[in-house]
């Protein structure tokens, strides 16, 4: 159980300690600092970074490129989730495909695409399967009721990707990061003790935190109180929705389904065995796709993938609240609901958070 707010609040201000750079993974959890003004309770010298945890935003453009072309395939149907519509490839992104003829649905939910795909043999369906460790069981058990009932004409067209690989190759090449406020729907998957082996490899502190302002302050003074001490330990300050061990059933259908292949992550490169590819005796639902190829990584003077890194914040880019907004995005964290961007856009308008 975490202190009372205002306790809390008196902590963070006392706080005497080292500077520190505190990367919080989750867009969700951005999206909640801001809305509760957690930036503007920091002391002096301690500073929040987003990190790679929008899945929409580390996808490449060859992903939406190779979407684009399933769309525009004869007798073909794209299943996309409403924040991919905007993400754009090298020539267009999923609402251009529309416009040019392309067959483009929104769906709620993963298993919307059994009944379609049930209804309608005569047409393929090709699911948009982008995702962490969160999404990748949904995708799962989809594919187990699609063997059940005889479905032919349903495919994944999977970038589904790991985060700690990706937290390891962070902490492995941008040593200014001093702890991590860890993933909380990942953590709910992967459990808290996902995050010891780094916390030791790299003697930096990890706290598993809820998504409400009294639960995110209590996981930045853990960090910092942790950072003062010297300490890197994993702390799960989330405990009634995150156990140790993670969700066994979760993580027992990722490894039946998928195996770990490399894969590329938009503003880090190919990172090896951070992606999830589906198994060979699944071979005959997934779409081709080398999600580990080399791509372009910025649109010139997109700076997204230096936001990932927690190298700048949003409103250090030129194009951040001018060429690049929510309605005219050019990189992808200014379109997903996750992507910090869009969070600072949303919050803050074209001026950004220069506190």
């Amino acid at each position: 159980m975490t202190a009372a707010p205002d306790r809390l609040v008196a902590s963070l201000a006392a706080y005497d300690g080292p500077p520190a750079r505190l990367m919080e993974v989750c867009g969700t959890h951005t999206a909640s600092i801001f809305r509760n003004g957690i930036r503007e309770l920091l002391p002096p010298g301690v500073r929040l970074v987003s990190g790679p945890g929008c899945p929409v935003c580390v996808t490449s453009a060859s992903y939406i490129d190779r979407c684009v072309e399933a769309a525009l395939a004869p007798a073909t149907t794209l299943l996309s989730f409403g924040d991919m519509r905007k993400v754009p490839g090298a020539s267009t992104d999923l609402a251009g495909a529309a416009a040019q003829g392309g067959d483009v649905a929104l769906m709620l939910s993963p298993m919307d695409s059994l009944k379609l795909a049930a209804d309608h043999p005569e047409r393929t369906y090709v699911i948009a399967a982008v995702g962490f460790e969160t999404t990748a069981p949904a995708y799962a058990l989809l594919l187990d009721e699609a063997v059940r009932l005889g479905l032919r004409n349903l495919r994944l067209l999977t970038s589904l990707k790991t985060v700690v690989p990706a937290l390891d190759w962070l902490l492995a090449n941008e040593p200014g990061l001093d702890g991590f406020l860890a993933p909380g729907h990942v953590s709910v998957v992967l459990g808290s003790d996902a995050y010891r082996p780094l916390a030791e490899k790299y003697h930096r502190p990890f706290a598993v935190a809820g998504f409400d302002a009294e639960s995110i302050l209590a996981g930045v003074l853990d960090l910092l109180e942790q950072r003062q001490a010297g300490r890197h330990a994993v702390h799960n300050l989330y405990p009634t929705a995150v156990r140790p061990e993670g969700n066994p059933r979760a993580v027992a259908a990722i490894g039946r389904v998928y195996e770990p292949c490399d894969a590329w992550w938009r503003g880090l490169g190919v990172i090896p065995g951070s992606g999830l590819r589906l198994r060979p005796e699944f071979a005959g639902f997934a779409v081709p796709f080398d999600d580990a190829a080399p791509d372009r990584d910025e649109t010139p003077g997109c700076r997204c993938g230096e936001v990932i890194r927690g190298r700048c914040d949003p409103q250090d880019c030129p194009m951040f609240g001018t060429a690049c907004t929510p309605r005219t995005p050019i990189g992808p964290c200014m379109v997903s609901p996750e992507g910090a961007c869009g969070i600072w856009h949303r919050f803050h308008g074209a001026e950004g958070n220069r506190a």
